[in-house]
């Protein structure tokens, strides 16, 4: 009886545990469009919350510290800073923009329990911030608004802040989410205020906003620890670093602990260094408590949406729910005659391929790797184009050699009608007025649906639903089409039914008729068919790609021929060759030219777009068959 009794008593103060607020903590995401002034505005808080920053680099993007992201001005990984004002701490998350990064976004929000939402005050809401917005309030998360840089001459603060507001309601927030706290500043010199013509000489007003308007994290002190991994790293001494917010309870370094896989498998283990963010740095301590976001490491295996514990906890934490995939691409070993040469020794296997992507998807939660038929081929899918090109990029930064075909949409099925579903995206665009016929011309055979067009001084804002299918690849004609001044973002819509065919690409392929170096003379003859990929003196091999063909059929050639030469013309051979500048292809431009039966041969050194069969009378006899097949199946 007295056990029953014992065990009663537990679970009533299972059921009866309170939630209490920790107040000396503040975890917030900042949510902004590129060039909005986030990086400067958390330079400020920086640097006015007494963190030292050396002189050299005060300038530069602190939380756009990844090299790719530099490059391409956008936001991938989520990073962590932490702020100390007055008595208690702020732990800052960065966000991805990106619709293609959103397995980041989903593992930011679930760290913390407000977010700051910064809006140019001449360009208002932006596209790149809807995704991580919707999510935010979806969430219930509770969002102040920073109206930033009021002091550009062309500053439309009031219809900036009525644009966002139209935004929380479109995007439907709450009546208490709507009802936003305003901040006002100017990043650049680090001042803001509640009103935009009384604005003090630091950023206190923002500080005592956070404070003020966003909870700090409700917690579970007397229970058992708790935590949910949300984000991994990696350091050459101490492993593999796991990153979440304690839920409840303490957590201490040399602990024990189990980590509990969401699909209930228990291991055991030991914390051997514990971490919290402080500043620009991980700080290491004795003991975490329960609300602050923390970093660990000891453990022999981690993964996303794994729960650290107490040995006494016996459930896992609710794991993060990521949407599915969109495209998907196969990577392969690279079988080129150029195999390697150019990425580091012993890293083009099969093996070693098939490692570094199944590693990716610890980490990279939006990411699907699957093994093939084939033992060298992998099929692995993502949340778009650049979620995938990024992978590439990084991987072949590594020092990796392998190969890529042409992305492809990946098709549903409506369990109740049997109806083939496709993903679809609302697509925002900006252009100059003068170009908007060519954009909608481009939309148009692309399936687009126009759902909104405004224009505002000279600018047109364009909003569309546009199938996936229609979006590979469009980018870069978009760019082309508006000599490079509009912008466009996407986002996931949802599955629709096939919108019905769209055009693929109209030109063919120039393609090597046999290895060996290109020479003028076989390149000026290769340039009156159509734009070359490469310069004389690149070495090529049959089957390679080197130009694009000015009709719809590929055309085999010879780029390595040379003129024939007779003791009059010796000395003359390349009198009169006028070769036009090759036409040089980024990583998106050569994954958007891809045909299906293509190709890109990716190293640390070169991006090479070759035939899958490259014996040219073996590709010719291939398409003749299939030819055939589909006259017989007509």
């Amino acid at each position: 009886m007295r056990g029953i009794l014992t065990d009663a008593s537990t679970s009533f103060k299972k059921r009866c545990r309170v939630l209490q607020e920790r107040k000396d903590i503040r975890n917030i995401a900042i949510i902004a469009h590129v060039d909005h002034g986030k990086t400067t505005l958390v330079d400020g808080m920086l640097k006015q919350s007494h963190v030292f920053r050396d002189a050299a680099t005060a300038g530069e993007r602190i939380l756009d510290s990844n090299a790719l992201e530099r490059e391409r001005g956008i936001t991938i990984l989520a990073k962590n800073t932490a702020v100390t004002w007055g008595d208690v701490k702020i732990n800052i998350v960065d966000t991805p923009g990106h619709a293609d990064f959103g397995g980041e976004v989903e593992r930011v929000l679930n760290m913390v329990d407000g977010a700051l939402l910064l809006i140019d005050a001449s360009e208002g809401p932006m596209p790149q911030t809807r995704f991580v917005l919707r999510k935010a309030l979806t969430l219930g998360l509770r969002v102040i608004v920073v109206i930033n840089k009021i002091e550009r001459a062309n500053a439309r603060i009031a219809e900036a802040l009525n644009e966002t507001f139209d935004l929380f309601i479109e995007l439907g927030a709450s009546d208490e989410q709507a009802d936003f706290p305003v901040v006002y500043a100017i990043g650049l010199e680090g001042r803001a205020g509640h009103s935009p013509d009384e604005l003090t000489d630091d950023l206190t007003p923002l500080f005592e906003t956070i404070i003020e308007k966003i909870s700090g994290p409700l917690i579970e002190s007397d229970a058992p620890a708790r935590l949910l991994i949300t984000t991994l790293d990696y350091d050459n001494y101490k492993g593999q670093i796991g990153v979440g917010r304690l839920q409840s309870g303490v957590i201490q370094r040399g602990m024990n602990v189990v980590r509990i896989t969401p699909n209930g498998e228990r291991i055991s283990g030991k914390v051997e260094y514990l971490f919290t963010f402080h500043n620009l740095e991980r700080q290491e301590v004795e003991e975490a408590t329960a609300g602050d976001i923390l970093a660990f490491a000891g453990l022999d295996e981690l993964h996303i949406s794994d729960t650290i514990a107490d040995p006494a906890v016996t459930e896992p934490l609710p794991g993060i729910s990521v949407e599915e995939p969109t495209v998907r691409m196969t990577f392969g070993v690279n079988t080129s005659p150029f195999a390697g040469r150019e990425g580091k020794s012993g890293w083009g296997t099969s093996r070693r391929l098939r490692q570094r992507l199944y590693e990716e998807t610890r980490h990279n939660v939006a990411l699907r790797v699957t093994d093939t038929d084939q033992a060298d081929r992998f099929t692995v899918s993502g949340r778009g184009e650049l979620h995938l090109a990024i992978l590439i990029e990084t991987m072949r930064r590594e020092g990796y050699e392998f190969e890529v075909s042409k992305p492809e949409v990946i098709y549903t099925t409506d369990p109740e009608t049997g109806e083939t579903l496709e993903p679809v995206e609302e697509v925002h665009i900006e252009v100059a007025d003068d170009m908007i016929g060519t954009v909608v011309e481009l939309l148009g055979v692309r399936r687009g649906q126009m759902l909104d067009m405004s224009s505002e001084h000279g600018t047109t804002f364009l909003k569309y639903l546009v199938p996936t299918r229609g979006l590979l690849g469009f980018r870069a004609r978009f760019m082309t089409a508006t000599s490079g001044m509009g912008t466009i973002h996407s986002l996931y819509y949802g599955a629709e039914p096939l919108a019905g065919p769209i055009p693929g690409r109209q030109f063919g392929s120039l393609v090597a008729f046999e290895d060996g170096t290109a020479v003028a003379y076989g390149l000026d003859n290769a340039q009156l068919r159509g734009s070359l990929f490469i310069g004389p003196g690149t070495e090529v091999y049959q089957g390679m790609v080197v130009g694009e063909n000015i009709r719809a059929e590929d055309l085999p050639i010879n780029v390595c021929k040379t003129k024939h030469l007779t003791n009059h013309r010796a000395k003359m051979e390349n009198e009169g060759i006028r070769l036009t500048p090759p036409r040089l292809m980024s990583l998106d431009e050569s994954i958007d030219f891809l045909a299906e039966d293509e190709l890109l041969e990716v190293t640390p050194d070169s991006l090479r777009i070759r035939k899958r069969i490259l014996n040219n009378e073996t590709r010719i006899k291939d398409v003749k068959r299939r030819e055939r097949m589909v006259e017989s199946m007509a």
